[in-house]
């Protein structure tokens, strides 16, 4: 089965709350300068202030499986697309820093809420064979929203908009907000949120409309695996739900302790620390965001007939090796043109690797009827651990230099043999059989 037109917009749609995230989250790296300058922010401070979106993702992504099992995943994204308006329009207006503080914590919460339901979302309408490519999407837009925040910071960088220039960078992402919020009104509902509430009309339509070449038995099976007298009083931390809840958490956890996030917010000021100008630092950044974009796009086409277990292993690998060289850099304050190299060959790395396979893992390892539930605790390890390490960040690094990098690469070797020895390979699978797999009855 191919993907038909209406699932390929459905999926898209969905996936455009990957564009916003990916956008707010990286936008904040051009403008913490000028941030330092107009609210006289002291490194603490500017941790605070940049961390202060990623507290709202925690809760956000805490939270999000509540209206996402109760309202359903797309009357949820709804929610998220307005919390997005709210906090470009805010941030965009702040008259001070509290005002600009709680806009970004209000994005935080749209993040968080956008990294559950969006991926699960694609997931429970995706075919088996096509779910790794079309979850991939999210992540897909992730990437080239990051890349869209780099290139806008570079623009508005260039149009000597002096001291308003942060606020037009941060207030800019209203526009696709609000085209996110009404092009949600045209996709349908999961099927399998539907057959969770006992609607199998609706999810037998949604499943033909979608291309589902056998809908009344897929819908058969979908109904099993929910198994109706388990959906009200089946609790996510049931002894039997411990493997798939150790590998939600643990991929969450060893994504951000590669470094991406630390590296992707702080970059304008990491080449700055290398002897780059503020201009040039913004075009590095955007070459960042393109090779980011790149080689997701490569991942994606692979992912399906690779499979996720060889990907995270790759890129333990590549992302470890070109860590511990920027880790050299700093430390030994030489080589400085390398920097760049480095910097590329670790974002092609993790593209590659994690970026591309941690919302498609989570989305699967767990059963329909604690899915919800599953994806926010994967999720909030991310940003929980994102958080922690970005609120550390600037204060570790202006004091130790190279040293963080090191610790980065460190976590990436140990990830590679907690993978090879504990995860298990889901592509091909159904969500359904990948419950059979990982042993849960």
């Amino acid at each position: 089965m191919k993907p038909n037109s209406f699932l390929l917009k459905s999926t898209v749609v969905a996936a455009l709350g990957g564009l916003l995230f990916g956008f707010d989250t990286a936008v904040i790296a051009g403008t913490t300068h000028a941030l330092t300058q107009t609210f006289h922010l002291s490194p603490g401070t500017l941790g605070f202030t940049v961390s202060s979106a990623l507290w709202g993702t925690i809760i956000g992504s805490m939270l999000a499986g509540i209206p996402g099992d109760r309202f359903g995943r797309r009357d949820s994204l709804r929610i998220m697309a307005v919390l997005y308006v709210v906090s470009a329009l805010g941030c965009a207006f702040a008259a001070n820093l509290p005002m600009l503080v709680t806009a970004r914590f209000l994005g935080g919460l749209g993040i968080g809420g956008s990294s559950v339901l969006g991926p699960m979302y694609i997931a429970e309408i995706a075919p088996a064979k096509w779910r790794g490519r079309l979850v991939g999407l999210f992540q897909f837009n992730i990437v080239f929203g990051i890349l869209l925040a780099y290139f806008s910071n570079y623009v508005f960088g260039t149009l000597q908009l002096g001291d308003a220039e942060w606020r037009w960078k941060l207030g800019v992402s209203a526009v696709p907000a609000l085209l996110f919020l009404l092009m949600l009104f045209g996709i349908p509902r999961s099927p399998r949120w539907l057959v969770k509430k006992q609607r199998l009309d609706e999810a037998r339509d949604v499943l033909r409309m979608i291309g589902e070449e056998h809908y009344e038995r897929q819908l058969n099976e979908i109904a099993r695996s929910i198994d109706a007298e388990h959906v009200t009083n089946d609790s996510l931390f049931s002894w039997k739900y411990r493997f798939p809840i150790f590998l939600a958490v643990s991929i969450g956890i060893f994504n951000q302790l590669s470094g991406i996030n630390a590296i992707l917010y702080y970059l304008n000021d990491i080449f700055a620390y290398a002897g780059f100008s503020k201009v040039s630092g913004d075009l590095q950044a955007v070459v960042i965001g393109a090779t980011n974009l790149i080689f997701t796009m490569i991942a994606m086409s692979v992912i399906d007939r690779i499979g996720r277990k060889t990907l995270l292993l790759i890129g333990s690998v590549g992302t470890a090796a070109c860590l511990a060289g920027v880790a050299a850099i700093f430390l030994t304050h030489s080589h400085q043109n390398l920097l760049v190299w480095l910097l590329t060959g670790y974002i092609a790395f993790f593209a590659f690797s994690q970026g591309a396979v941690i919302w498609v893992f989570i989305s699967e390892v767990f059963p329909n009827r604690v899915r919800a539930k599953g994806q926010s605790l994967g999720s909030f390890s991310h940003w929980f651990m994102n958080a922690l390490i970005s609120g550390i960040f600037p204060l570790v690094a202006a004091s130790s230099g190279g040293y963080p990098f090191i610790f980065f690469a460190v976590m990436m070797v140990l990830q590679f043999f907690v993978v090879l020895t504990v995860y298990p390979e889901t592509k091909g699978f159904s969500l359904e059989e990948m419950q059979k797999k990982l042993g849960i009855a």
